[in-house]
């Protein structure tokens, strides 16, 4: 009899172990135009790695709640952690320019040296993982981690450098894009962007008394169009 209960306990747990796997397909790409090949992509929990097609493509086997990493040797090292509606992912890398490293970058067939030579010299822009946040928002979540994003007092969410000093004082930092003060900055699509910095102190001061809670800069496209 104890066998009997064992043989579908052993397939209970078989199935869970299965469960718990998904695929991930999803896209490299440099300066936000080129796909790269030959980029390793790797699941952190699963221990299971592919090296990307001639179309900067990967599909990787990996569990929930997973960590993909992505590792070249040209490139910062990016990892991301596996979200519900993660089934096609795209990543820009950011190329870290340097004599070695462009040598490395078409001897390893990451880039073509056509490709590599057009981007260095029109794409500087480019070379960023911007677009690889979903709004802006997000965006400073992951590049400042001491600012916080939380609800504004004129509705909706708003950056906040220096924390809040009280219940009634407003602290929300100003916000100036392409040179231009603006109120808000949900408009602006991360992938758009060529900039952005976030002042406070001296480095806010040129803004005027109205940036002593700090100032968000950016800088898009259009401003050079």
């Amino acid at each position: 009899m104890k066998r009997f209960f064992m043989v579908p306990l052993l397939v209970l747990i078989t199935v869970s172990a299965f469960s718990q796997t998904r695929v991930i397909r999803g896209r490299l790409t440099a300066f936000n135009r080129y796909p790269v090949e030959n980029v390793e992509v790797g699941a952190k929990k699963a221990k299971s790695s592919v090296l990307t097609d001639s179309l900067g493509e990967f599909t990787l086997v990996c569990e929930e709640k997973d960590v993909i990493q992505i590792r070249g040797k040209v490139f910062q090292r990016m990892t991301r952690r596996v979200q519900p509606d993660d089934d096609y992912i795209r990543v820009n890398l950011i190329f870290r320019d340097t004599p070695k490293n462009r040598q490395i970058a078409t001897g390893m067939g990451y880039l073509s040296e056509e490709s590599l030579a057009y981007a260095l010299t029109h794409l500087e822009d480019e070379n960023n993982d911007f677009c690889n946040y979903t709004d802006v928002f997000s965006l400073i979540r992951g590049k400042f981690p001491g600012v916080q994003v939380r609800a504004s007092s004129a509705g909706g969410e708003g950056v906040f450098i220096r924390g809040q000093k009280s219940l009634l004082e407003d602290t929300e930092a100003i916000y100036v894009v392409d040179g231009v003060q603006v109120s808000d900055i949900n408009f602006v699509n991360p992938c758009e962007m060529v900039s952005i910095d976030v002042l406070k102190d001296a480095g806010a001061a040129i803004y005027g008394a109205q940036a002593a809670n700090g100032v968000v800069v950016i800088e898009t496209k259009a401003k050079n169009q």
